[in-house]
């Protein structure tokens, strides 16, 4: 495979020691983006309880807030894919920057009236851009170098999207989560304007972490901009196969990839949306306090990161992706039937083990695709769409079992037993007929 920069000049990709240097730079530049669609992610853990709070939500309707964000991937996927091919990877990335910007912003109007549907469509907004970045960034990282090596430097890129998971839970709990929580009898007892003087003063606290976290991404959008960044054109000798959108999927690796691939962030999404209210509710633990504990666990999910992408050097990323989902399943079990501060520890370690998932999953859906790697990739991207869908399900079912958080943790078992499938099985790759 060869790349062609935007000169027009073409140069071998890594493959053999050495050589990839100088491939180093852009890789660090994309590295910077797993950092920062992973704060976007994980503040939306400390979203879902603070705006069911502020804007008065029922579990179904706080969990919007994930559907907001991964609805936004099924949309944008494809439309992500074509601009790759048109524009490049570089200013894909530029354009995703600036639309996830936008939506940062929308949070200061959103927060000024208290408008549940205006904070969704900044969301919204903020899933667009990510689904470009993702779609741009994610084959990249994995392109650049040797084909061999895919897994580790994904997992690598992706290890400091694990960064974010332990930071912005922090970050949320000192800025966003205010510690104060009032039963409904005590909401009810207060005067209309204390009342909405309260719910303001919660909504408002969002502005400045997203005001923030919308400067930080122009500035990095600018950067880029004046950075080379090569853009990446596989070129083959041999004579491929190239089927459309759907037929695409006649891989059968990459079908059986967008489906763990549809389950596994439904499963991370459905596990982060309630862990607070699981702390609280499992462990006894106060809103502040819980929001630290979702910091640990981003902490264990960053070190399963790091330390899962060393382990690939020796364990096959499929068998490590199986070993992985067993121990997964195990610990969901003592969420569901544990009490006490064990339901916390087990969360956490459900944290460290599904961290190579996403990216293991995804190299091992593209391998093979060749020419059709953006393709695939658009479909890996869709198939995020399970954050959009489990949440809400899950929210569903812990109304129906009378606010009880912890039966709703049947719903990621589930999950991991079919990711389990993939990694014993569906990742295996058969030539197209």
């Amino acid at each position: 495979m060869q790349i062609t920069n935007q000169t027009g000049d073409q140069h071998e990709v890594a493959t053999e020691k050495g050589t990839g240097t100088k491939y180093l730079l852009p890789f660090i530049l994309i590295t910077s983006l797993f950092f920062l669609w992973g704060m976007a992610h994980n503040l939306d853990s400390i979203l879902i309880p603070h705006l069911k709070k502020a804007c008065e939500l029922n579990n179904r309707q706080s969990t919007l807030i994930d559907t907001a964000v991964f609805f936004a991937y099924f949309i944008m996927a494809i439309p992500a894919g074509m601009l790759i091919k048109r524009f490049g990877y570089k200013n894909s990335i530029i354009t995703g920057l600036l639309v996830f910007a936008a939506g940062a912003f929308l949070f200061v109007p959103a927060a000024n009236t208290r408008t549940y549907e205006l904070f969704l469509f900044a969301l919204f907004v903020i899933g667009c851009g990510l689904t470009i970045l993702e779609t741009s960034a994610n084959p990249y990282a994995a392109i650049l170098g040797p084909p061999e090596s895919s897994s580790k430097r994904l997992n690598l890129a992706a290890s400091f999207n694990g960064l974010a998971a332990m930071v912005a839970p922090i970050v949320g709990s000192l800025f966003i989560l205010s510690g104060t929580n009032h039963t409904p009898e005590q909401m009810a007892a207060m005067p209309d304007a204390t009342k909405a003087a309260y719910l303001l003063e919660e909504a408002s606290s969002v502005k400045l972490p997203y005001i923030i976290l919308g400067t930080v991404l122009v500035l990095v959008a600018i950067l880029f901009y004046f950075m080379h960044l090569p853009s990446m054109k596989a070129q083959h000798a041999e004579v491929e196969v190239k089927p459309g959108f759907f037929s695409v999927l006649k891989f059968r690796h990459l079908s059986w990839a967008v489906v763990a691939q549809f389950f596994y962030v439904g499963a991370q999404v459905c596990i982060t949306s309630f862990f607070i209210r699981i702390a609280q509710q499992g462990a006894g633990l106060d809103e502040k306090t819980a929001g630290y504990y979702l910091g640990i666990y981003g902490f264990l999910f960053m070190a399963g990161r790091f330390i899962g992408t060393f382990f690939l050097k020796f364990v096959k990323d499929y068998v490590l992706l199986s070993i992985y989902c067993v121990c997964s399943i195990l610990l969901c079990m003592v969420a569901i039937y544990g009490t006490g501060i064990y339901v916390i520890y087990a969360l956490g370690g459900i944290g460290f083990f599904m961290s190579i998932m996403f990216p293991t999953i995804f190299s091992l859906g593209i391998v093979g695709l060749k020419s059709n790697t953006e393709t695939g990739s658009s479909w890996l991207v869709m198939s995020i769409v399970g954050g959009a869908i489990l949440p809400y399900g899950m929210g569903t079912l812990i109304d129906m079992k009378h606010d009880d958080i912890q039966s709703g943790y049947i719903i990621p078992l589930l999950c991991f037993v079919i990711i389990l499938s993939f990694g014993i099985y569906g990742h295996k790759v058969k030539a197209l007929k």
